[in-house]
Formats: C-alpha cells, structure tokens, sequence
C-alpha cells in the first residue's frame, strides 16, 4: 500500500481520500476507523474570542450548570459540544470519564487517592482535583490497573 502525506497550510483537521481500483468491506472498515480517530482540536470560546486547541492541551472537561466548560493549565473555556460528543472526539486513550459530569485527561494525572471510604480523588498538574462518582470507579481502577495485585494474589 502507497501512503502520501500532504501538508496544507491553515487546514485544522486531517482529510484523508483513499484511492483504489475497487470497492471493498475492507476499505469501508478501513475508511470508518480513520474517520473516528481523534485527531482534530477542540473548539472552545470565551466571550467573543474563539480558539481551536489540541487535546493535550486540556485537563478535564466538565458541566458547569451552564453548559460544559474546558480547563487548561492557565485557563477555562466554554465549549459548544456536550459530554458525550466530546467523548466520540477525543483520544481514547488518553481521555476517560469519571462521572455523568467529567472527563479527564489521564495524560494530566498526577496523584490518585483511594483513602476516601468507595470514591477516587484524582489530581491534575498538582493542583486541579477531580472525584470519580461511585458508578464509574470500578472502570476508573481498570483503567489505572488498581487492584491488579489482588486478583494475582488470589491466584497463587
């Protein structure tokens, strides 16, 4: 297979055109597997100033009561899509959702506390602390690999 890389200057997403002599399932899988990569920005505004900024960029996502909000490092942004938009849009393996209300970026943890009596508290960049709600905690420890040990212990 041939692979050609273009650059375009001023284009915010990646457009990608698969040429072959016929069509197949496995260019239709194909052509669907690339089309939900997370690859793009993030659009968010505050006031009138609108900006596209890449996912790494973010540490957690969350509702607000007003709509959904985006924290950085420095700031916080509004954004138009809703939790479960955002979800179909970032990175898998770098963004999980913690709650009805949140969404991490597990690349920005930097401490997780279990002490809590069935909650994880979990910090980002030192100082952002986030709290995963009851129903997402056992998806939460999978994802961190916590309890490992135990199961392996049980085991032997």
């Amino acid at each position: 297979m041939e692979v050609e890389i273009k650059v375009e200057p001023g284009r915010l997403e990646p457009k990608m055109v698969i040429l072959a002599g016929e069509d197949s399932e496995e260019l239709r899988r194909l052509a669907e597997q690339l089309s939900r990569l997370p690859l793009g920005p993030i659009p968010v505004s505050r006031g009138e100033e609108k900006r596209l900024l890449p996912q790494r960029e973010f540490l957690r996502f969350y509702t607000d009561g007003k709509g959904v909000s985006a924290q950085t490092a420095e700031e916080t942004f509004a954004v138009r899509l809703r939790l479960y938009e955002l979800e179909e849009r970032l990175d898998a393996t770098r963004f999980v959702r913690i709650s009805n209300g949140e969404i991490i970026n597990l690349d920005r943890v930097t401490a997780v506390d279990l002490s809590l009596s069935g909650t994880i508290c979990m910090t980002l960049d030192g100082a952002v602390h986030a709290y995963v709600s009851r129903r997402y905690v056992k998806k939460i420890k999978e994802t961190l690999n916590l309890g490992r040990r135990r199961r392996h212990e049980e085991s032997e």
